[in-house]
């Protein structure tokens, strides 16, 4: 199994670090392998088109922007 590439978007806030905990819950809970990067340079956040953190990509793609994402919905975005 190809190990997930999942990166949070944003400064470095409380809700960027709630997604990032929310991410590894989701991660767990699935028992899935992945690599969890934090972006906080913002050149690179708008290189992946987001203007609105904290954002979340899974495997290069933006699944949600602009709010704390629960853990569940996380959960379901994996297993798409």
């Amino acid at each position: 199994m190809k190990t997930i590439k999942i990166e949070v978007l944003g400064t470095g806030c409380k809700k960027c670090q709630q997604l990032e905990a929310n991410a590894k819950d989701a991660i767990a809970a699935l028992n899935l392998e992945a690599e969890i990067l934090h972006i906080t340079d913002p050149i690179e956040i708008a290189k992946r088109g987001v203007m609105s953190t904290p954002a979340l990509t899974i495997n290069g793609k933006v699944v949600s922007k602009g709010k704390v994402t629960a853990s569940a919905e996380i959960q379901t975005l994996l297993q798409a």
